[in-house]
């Protein structure tokens, strides 16, 4: 088991010792907000002291991109660079081979990779370490709570780093010429938020530390939110010398109240400007159309009436008008007669019998009268 593990170590010594490549080691991934802070850690860790005499930081936004500066230090001395230059600080202990960097404000185009160098006195051996920063867009600054409801205060320092913070303050600001108030303090000694004759006051049992602090999370919970709580929550994180803060600004909302329905409240509403416009319109509007209804109606009854009145005089008419009489005569054959009175010289005498089809009762006006003889009786029409 030890002959293995000794040529294991063995390339790394030579390498250590003669200086043929340099220690890498593998890269690490962060994640943070667009305008949060991110704590990069470098620490070269030996059990020999060694001193470091150079730290490089640098940035490539691709694969294929080129690297751009972003912190040096040399010589006691360190210089930010670039577009960086306001933003980064070197927090590490270099006296430890700690070349920890801060990165503030974090912005979209910071996404990337970041490579730690550090070099060491008189030793050619360079130690690498390479942090993957992917960046979020801006997390809400801005918290809305209901009078009564609890609501989780945030305040995380995103870190690859081994650094621990050393103690968390939260304090209060209702305006912003107001005094602020301590609302709750944190030592990592003492484990335990501290009691201070700040928080003793209307914060006092409310507010609960929930963040993992192991995590550099010192996120806080506020219970029975009042309206008197509507203000600004600045998180003060300490890391050594090194301070984070966080502010978040708590809009409270009050609620509705609730009330019963009793015959009270049932009580007619007073009509509004705008209620009463809108109806008065409404009543002129009629008015005004009122008589152009009644002469559309008076039109349709008037039209409706004249067509019912002809159809009926014309139902009537082929009622009472009676048919025609029709007078259907049959002839009688003659009978000829010879008597013995052919020889006087008597004309033939044709006798007919008119037989109507049914009776009538008068004669119909358009028919003219009969011609009758002396003394009433129908004349008979002569047959030759």
């Amino acid at each position: 088991m030890c002959c293995p593990l000794k040529l294991l170590l063995m390339p790394v010594l030579l390498d250590y010792s003669l200086g043929l490549n340099d220690l890498i080691v593998s890269s690490l991934e962060l994640t943070v907000h667009v305008g949060d802070s991110a704590l990069m850690g470098c620490v070269f860790q030996s059990t020999e002291e060694k001193r470091v005499t150079k730290v490089d930081w640098m940035f490539s936004s691709g694969e294929h991109a080129k690297d751009d500066y972003v912190l040096y230090y040399y010589a006691n001395l360190s210089v930010p660079v670039g577009r960086f230059q306001n933003r980064v600080r070197l927090v590490g202990d270099i006296s430890r081979s700690d070349g920890s960097l801060l990165l503030q404000n974090v912005e979209e185009a910071d996404q990337g990779t970041y490579t730690c160098e550090i070099r060491l006195e008189m030793e050619s051996l360079v130690f690498k370490k390479a942090v993957v920063l992917h960046v979020l867009p801006e997390e809400t600054k801005e918290l809305m709570a209901h009078v009564g409801d609890s609501t989780q205060l945030g305040c995380v320092l995103q870190s690859t780093g081994e650094k621990r913070m050393t103690k968390v303050d939260w304090t209060f600001s209702s305006g912003e010429h107001a005094e602020e108030e301590v609302m709750l303090r944190y030592h990592s000694k003492l484990r335990v938020p501290v009691g201070s004759p700040q928080n003793r006051g209307r914060f006092q049992n409310r507010v609960t530390l929930v963040g993992d602090t192991s995590r550099n999370d010192a996120s806080i919970m506020l219970q029975g939110v009042r309206e008197s709580d509507r203000g600004s929550y600045t998180c003060s994180i300490h890391l050594g010398n090194l301070t984070f803060k966080k502010t978040t600004v708590l809009h409270v909302i009050l609620k509705e109240p609730r009330t019963l329905v009793t015959p009270a409240a049932l009580k007619p509403e007073i009509l509004g400007g705008n209620q009463l416009v809108i109806i008065v319109g409404i009543v002129c509007g009629t008015i005004l159309l009122l008589p152009v209804l009644i002469l559309i109606v008076k039109n349709t009854h008037r039209n409706t009436s004249s067509g019912t009145s002809t159809t009926l005089v014309k139902s009537l008419e082929n009622v009472q008008k009676p048919d025609p009489e029709k007078h259907v005569y049959s002839s009688i054959t003659t009978r000829e007669l010879i008597e013995e009175e052919e020889s006087s010289g008597r004309a033939e005498a044709t006798y007919m019998t008119m037989h109507p089809v049914w009776p009538s009762l008068r004669s119909a006006p358009n028919n003219p009268p009969e011609e009758k003889s002396a003394g009433g009786i129908p004349k008979p029409e002569q047959a030759f």
